[in-house]
């Protein structure tokens, strides 16, 4: 199921929400201008790296604290692809303006900082030994996504239905407990299948982590105030 647009109505322009596109966009065209083995340095450089974390607890990293700990923010701004970069946008128009209207623009950026940091812990948990480096916003978007879930699950999301390819008005808790039982189940079948963390994929375990955070940190954020459209349902 693929996310077109929403209905859950919203008083206010998402400021921070266009700031992210755009700054992920520019950050993306500036990895596109690269040479490829610049494009390789740099995702390795501010990719989340599990082993190089790992290596902090046990004694074992070669280089600084920064070095890798910088990257869990970092990392959320860089992309693979073309497609990655358009599908994170995507949901993040979606479901962050309504978000951003809940919390305001400065809570709302604190909230989708914190829980992208947290899906990135969690991401390596279940990878710690992986060499392999992380990228996306995928994370934090997923915090955005929990939150829509637990403060809109009645809103209405205009979806495209894969394979059948017909368009469908879905309650958003269908769409988006869709996607995380998918997550979680990917999830759990990487983590069956691999012994050793050390090639590249879907960091599944970071968008159940975002998912789950956003959907507890909402909770916890106050509100910047009630609108008519919380008060009628949504």
């Amino acid at each position: 199921m693929i996310p077109i647009r929403d209905d859950a109505p919203k008083s206010s322009t998402p400021f921070i929400n266009y700031f992210l596109v755009g700054l992920n966009t520019l950050v993306f065209l500036f990895e596109w201008a690269l040479a490829p083995a610049s494009r390789d340095m740099l995702v390795f450089q501010f990719g989340v790296v599990p082993a190089h974390i790992t290596g902090l607890v046990t004694g074992g990293a070669d280089g600084s604290a920064t070095a890798a700990l910088l990257p869990i923010v970092t990392s959320m701004f860089l992309h693979g692809s073309w497609l990655h970069l358009i599908f994170n946008m995507w949901g993040l128009i979606i479901f962050g303006d309504n978000i951003e209207d809940y919390l305001g623009h400065f809570r709302y950026l604190l909230f989708y900082l914190l829980t992208g940091i947290i899906a990135g812990l969690v991401h390596v948990l279940f990878n710690l030994h992986s060499t392999v480096p992380s990228v996306g916003a995928s994370g934090a978007i997923a915090g955005v996504m929990g939150a829509y879930f637990v403060l809109y699950p009645t809103a209405r999301v205009l979806t495209l239905a894969i394979p059948f390819f017909f368009f469908v008005w879905l309650p958003a808790w269908l769409v988006l407990g869709f996607w995380f039982v998918v997550q979680f189940l990917s999830g759990a079948a990487t983590a069956i299948a691999y012994s050793q963390q050390t090639s590249g994929g879907v960091a599944f375990w970071a968008h159940i982590g975002g998912f789950a955070s956003g959907a507890v940190l909402i909770k916890l954020f106050p509100a910047q105030r009630r609108r008519w459209a919380y008060d009628r349902g949504y």
